[in-house]
């Protein structure tokens, strides 16, 4: 019999860096009935005990730092001089979500009533299903992976194929940690499998992470089950930057928030709204600082801005750029001064447009990657309105030293998380969420613990 292999392909040279063989159907089902089976006795622990093994679990990842950045590098092309800082994420977020799992799943209190005891109970839901991405492949998943486990629930995590490594290396961190057999699992599976599992009875809830596109695939797929299902999909967040604002500030921050990761970011800055008072010095020094950056083969030490994942994505940007460009956009950066930027490979330089609109797609539609459009804008009110003029909703920035100002029009932004003077960050204690078309539900904070727990009521006379 023919084995279905996965191969994952490296973007520094497009090398075979990881096959694996797809799960079959025996395996599938041997793994939502492990899973089924091993979350009655996990749900039966108290959750001081499912603390304890979550925190061996996270101390035996960030033991393995070196190499699991190396292993980032080489299956999604980040820097290797940026790999590590996900692990560092991924613990912070991890310890917070432990600390806070007292308060987020202790039962709800109701007032005392004469001759009645009531309250509400948080439980589990039973089989999570965490389909993680490939951009952030360590601290994306750990946001589900963590609240779900710890509400007593079992999780099966499905990785992106770019990037097996890290659902085989989270998992032998929680085995070194003592998790119970099957609480804890990993598939490698084919889309069309995954559409099938989410489809399993056993699947109480899924965790999605990815594009609007693969997002709908999963709505469908889990369609007349009634179950949670969390999307955090795509985006095209902006940044204002005010006339008040501190430039160098501004210009490093937003620099930053476009072009790391090579932009591949769902809350990455793919649009920026300058005040035309400061318009030309911020595209002045906004230009002279991309022009620094060091486009090179992620293993280097030296190198800033690493591959996008696979050449198809380079061409995709490039194409939104040519387009761009054809409408009347101006180009501040020339690409043949960073000699790895060749079309038809994953190496791209960054890319900054001035004189856009929103009549451009990379204006309008998802670039992952590093480019950015910078618009000079004459108030508030007409940046306000261009924030919100998109189908997508995931952060917003504005950088002035008007804070109160900036909270008012913050409150009128179609936004989940809404930033001042800072940009694409997640804070584990603020909910992470999305409107529009970046999907529904949420992670981190004590709320993200809210879609792996069902609520139940008690209600209890007394008859003496």
């Amino acid at each position: 019999m023919m084995i279905s292999m996965q191969n994952t392909y490296s973007p520094i040279d497009g090398s075979l860096y990881v096959e694996r063989p797809y799960a079959d159907d025996e395996q599938i089902s041997a793994a939502l009935d492990k899973a089924k089976t091993a979350q009655v006795l996990w749900k039966k622990l108290h959750l001081s005990e499912r603390k304890i093994i979550c925190t061996r679990a996270v101390e035996a990842f960030v033991a393995n730092k070196d190499q699991i950045a190396e292993e980032l590098c080489w299956q999604m092309g980040r820097p290797i001089r940026y790999a590590a800082g996900e692990i560092d994420s991924f613990s912070e977020r991890s310890k917070y979500m432990i600390l806070a799992a007292d308060e987020a799943l202790e039962p709800v209190q109701i007032r005392e009533k004469d001759g009645f005891t009531r309250y509400i109970n948080r439980e589990p839901i039973g089989v999570v299903l965490v389909i993680a991405p490939w951009n952030f492949p360590v601290h994306t998943p750990i946001n589900a992976i963590i609240p779900a486990l710890l509400a007593g629930n079992a999780v099966i995590l499905k990785h992106s194929s770019q990037t097996p490594l890290c659902a085989e290396r989270i998992f032998e961190a929680f085995r070194s940690a003592g998790i119970p057999d099957g609480v804890f699992q990993y598939l490698h599976m084919s889309h069309q499998d995954t559409e099938i599992i989410i489809q399993a009875p056993e699947i109480n809830a899924v965790a999605f992470t990815g594009s609007v596109s693969a997002g709908v695939k999963v709505e469908t797929a889990a369609a007349g089950r009634f179950i949670s299902v969390g999307l955090e999909l795509g985006g095209k967040d902006p940044a204002y930057v005010r006339k008040d604002a501190d430039l160098e500030h501004a210009v490093a921050s937003t620099l930053d928030g476009a072009f790391f990761n090579s932009g591949q970011s769902c809350c990455g800055i793919e649009r920026i709204y300058v005040h035309e008072a400061i318009y030309d010095e911020y595209v002045d020094e906004f230009v002279k600082l991309a022009k620094q950056y060091d486009l090179g083969r992620p293993d280097d030490q030296h190198t800033t801005l690493g591959p996008l994942v696979r050449a198809s994505a380079a061409d995709f940007v490039r194409g939104q750029i040519d387009e761009a460009l054809e409408q009347g956009a101006v180009a501040h950066i020339n690409s043949s001064d960073f000699a790895m930027d060749k079309k038809g490979t994953p190496y791209l330089a960054p890319q900054v447009l001035t004189n856009v609109d929103h009549s451009m797609r990379v204006m309008k539609e998802e670039s992952f990657g590093p480019v950015v459009g910078i618009m000079r804008v004459a108030s508030d009110e007409e940046a306000l309105w261009l924030m919100n003029d998109s189908e997508f909703g995931l952060t917003a920035s504005i950088f002035t030293n008007e804070i109160d100002e900036a909270v008012a029009l913050g409150e009128q932004l179609e936004t989940g998380t809404f930033f001042v003077n800072r940009c694409d960050y997640l804070d584990p204690e603020l909910a992470w969420t999305g409107v529009k078309k970046t999907g529904r539900g949420c992670t981190l904070s004590k709320f993200g613990f809210d879609a792996f727990t069902r609520l139940k009521s008690f209600h209890i006379k007394t008859i003496i």
